[in-house]
């Protein structure tokens, strides 16, 4: 493992120009990060690291996915140990490795390999964030991430909120447990995580997955980009991140006009709620949705809650067999 030099990597000068960022996550303090042992997150670890962040927490979850899991796993708790030699001083990389079984998962709540194994993650990490008392990660999405996610969300017909859905820093509830999930790579090619680890002779575990055109995100990356960009004859990734880091900011600015007190609620009054415009209306019941745990909230989801402001329409049905019901003035979830 080679030890790396500040300024040698366009990955560490990004890292280290976004000031605003970081100024607000000093390296003394403690951080979960999230490791599947792939390139991005390797860089990830490997570049703060280098910028002074000692007391992490590695956390990777085995998703039993594939017959290399296992390897998977043992070469972060090795890449860890790796680190810990180099480190001087008291403090020293945690390592926290999960085991989940996502395909029946997937079967039991009827979903996604893909979205079993997100919801996987975020439960995992919510649980050491909880176990730890440490409720800030660092995950390694980068520029690329950003892009094939806005054009996915983009074509399923998402609004503002769904454009915006990665963001550099964001806070995620799950269960009981507030996240705040920091991405320092997000305006980082592909192409120059690919050349940091060749500059710095990284080791890291290829999926044999990403080759597989089965997963949505593959498809848009291999197949629907470059045609894209083959059809338009040039590069369409850097206005795709304007546009997605734009939207982002909106959705922030937005966000922070619009809080609204009963959003923590067990139930929402339909006469407060029929009194806001229908955007304010639907931002302020995916709100609510999110701090009542509601999975797979989309548009059709917030549609049919809205409904119930319809005094003919007293119940509806939502995700996961759970139920939103109007009685006595308010709307409440069953």
């Amino acid at each position: 493992m080679t030890a790396l030099k500040v300024g040698c990597s366009s990955a560490v000068n990004w890292i280290q120009t976004k000031t605003n960022l970081l100024r607000r996550f000093p390296p003394g303090a403690r951080y979960l990060i999230g490791v599947s042992g792939g390139r991005d997150s390797v860089t990830l670890l490997d570049a703060l690291v280098d910028l002074g962040y000692k007391k992490l927490i590695v956390c990777h979850l085995n998703h039993k996915l594939r017959e290399a899991s296992d390897a998977d796993a043992r070469f972060v708790r090795k890449l860890v140990a790796t680190y810990n030699k180099t480190i001087v001083g008291q403090a020293h990389i945690n390592l926290e490795l999960g085991l989940a079984n996502v395909t029946t998962l997937a079967k039991k709540k009827k979903m996604s390999i893909e979205v079993a194994a997100r919801e996987a993650r975020y439960s995992f990490f919510a649980g050491v964030a909880k176990r730890r008392r440490c409720h800030t990660i660092f995950l390694a999405h980068h520029a690329d991430d950003l892009v094939e996610t806005f054009l996915i969300n983009l074509f399923r017909g998402a609004g503002l909120t769904g454009l915006a859905a990665m963001r550099e820093v964001s806070m995620r509830r799950i269960e009981d447990v507030n996240l705040t999930i920091v991405r320092p790579l997000l305006g980082v090619w592909r192409d120059e995580i690919d050349s940091y680890v060749r500059q710095h002779r990284l080791k890291f575990r290829e999926d044999a997955s990403n080759k597989n055109l089965a997963p949505l995100r593959n498809r848009f990356r291999r197949r629907v980009i470059p045609y894209l960009e083959k059809t338009l004859g040039r590069k369409i990734r850097p206005s795709i991140l304007r546009a997605a880091t734009i939207a982002a900011e909106e959705e922030a600015w937005i966000d922070s006009m619009t809080k609204h007190p009963d959003a923590k609620n067990q139930s929402l009054s339909v006469e407060k709620l029929r009194s806001l415009p229908t955007a304010l209306q639907r931002r302020f019941i995916m709100t609510w949705l999110r701090e009542q745990s509601i999975a797979d909230i989309g548009f059709d989801v917030i549609e049919r809650v809205r409904s119930l402001l319809d005094p003919k329409i007293a119940k509806i049905n939502l995700p996961r067999d759970r139920h939103a019901r109007r009685r006595g003035g308010r709307i409440f979830l069953e």
